[in-house]
């Protein structure tokens, strides 16, 4: 049955479909759409239970890669006439607004970092550009979007980025570039540093995009098979991971335009460029992620289609069968009403010639039926 769809994907259906029906709130956990609250944003804000800082510290000449074990060792980069990037992994507010404090952060952004479920934004902030922005991941087993919330903040010879799960990023081709001598990003300023770390946000939309686009194909062919209760439920579930990537990255082509438009001494007339390409990117996601709505909905329509043709043709069989038999329950009444002036009931083979002219009419109906191309 989806012999086609193996040749299309090339990941394993029953899998997949196991994905799709992960819909017990026991076993995802149900991602609220609107669920930014200014009032409470700070306080929902749970510490992490593990941290780590990593320091950058770079030049043309070198780079050293550092993770530090207090806070006094972050400190003693501010100064320094090399450039650093600082990695916090996991928000403690206390290392948030000690870092903060130190390298003169604006407490807006330090605010804005500590709070939960924030829409992208880019600010302008204290001679210091800030961002915030979704990293989006693609569960494979569950077949859901999960999104967590990277803080960067461009200073002079700086930039700290602060994320709230420490366990994973899409950051490493930009480690991997500092550390080859020579790279664009070891001779460039901070703010290639910081276009570079927007780059890989950004590019890692894509990926999910194609984990959602295979998911959506492959319930284009299922819907063809298995118009059930089941599959409405897998595709309102992808409808629900599409509308929720949708609403995460809208805000980031605002945010890059935000680059693109600054007039901040902090980025120079040779990265703008740069900055165009991330916000070149960020419209063809946003494109995508149109489309696969579209799609998902256009799936959704198919469904109902596919639902009503099977309906139509169960309600034809139950016609067809209750015309076939119509007849024949006319001939069965009028000689069960027992009337005593009916020859026919003292016929001696009458109940032979009733059956036969009844299934002789019931044969004729049926090629007038097949003739007519009614079934």
């Amino acid at each position: 049955m989806f012999k086609s769809v193996k040749k299309r994907l090339p990941i394993p259906i029953p899998d997949v479909l196991d994905a799709l029906d992960a819909l017990n709130p026991f076993k995802v956990k149900r991602q609220r759409i609107m669920n930014f609250n200014p009032s409470t944003s700070v306080a929902l804000r749970k510490p992490s239970e593990t941290s780590k800082i990593t320091v950058f510290d770079y030049s043309g000449n070198g780079c050293t890669e550092a993770t530090m074990v207090s806070l006094e060792e972050v400190f003693a980069y501010r100064d320094k006439p090399t450039y650093t990037w600082i990695n916090v992994d996991g928000i403690r507010k206390e290392e948030v607004h000690a870092i903060c404090e130190h390298y003169m952060i604006h407490p807006l952004i330090e605010e804005d970092i500590l709070s939960v479920g924030q829409r992208a934004k880019m600010d302008d902030i204290g001679e210091r550009l800030f961002c915030l922005l979704p990293m989006m991941y693609f569960s494979s087993e569950s077949s859901t979007i999960d999104q967590e919330q990277v803080s960067i903040v461009l200073g002079k010879n700086f930039v700290i980025s602060f994320q709230e799960d420490p366990t994973r990023d899409v950051f490493d081709p930009v480690r991997d570039k500092l550390k080859i001598a020579g790279s664009r990003i070891r001779n460039g300023t901070m703010d290639f540093l910081c276009y570079a770390l927007l780059d890989v946000i950004v590019d890692s939309y894509f990926t999910v995009l194609d984990k959602l686009g295979e998911r959506i194909e492959l319930m284009e062919d299922i819907v063809q098979h298995e118009p059930s209760t089941r599959t409405l439920a897998r595709i309102n579930f992808l409808r629900r991971q599409v509308f929720l990537f949708k609403r995460a990255i809208a805000p980031v082509r605002e945010l890059v335009n935000g680059y693109l438009k600054s007039e901040s001494d902090l980025l120079e007339d040779t990265v703008y460029k740069y900055y165009k390409d991330v916000y070149d990117h960020i419209i063809q996601c946003n494109d995508l992620a149109d489309n696969y709505r579209d799609m998902i909905l256009n799936v959704q329509e198919m469904y109902h289609t596919q639902l009503n043709l099977k309906l139509n043709e169960i309600m034809k069989v139950l016609a067809v069968v209750t015309t076939l038999l119509t007849p024949l329950t006319l001939i069965a009444g009028i000689y069960g009403m027992n009337f005593h002036n009916m020859p026919e009931l003292e016929s001696r083979n009458g109940y032979f010639y009733t059956l036969g002219g009844m299934g002789l009419l019931l044969v004729v109906m049926i090629l007038i039926f097949r003739k007519r191309g009614w079934f």
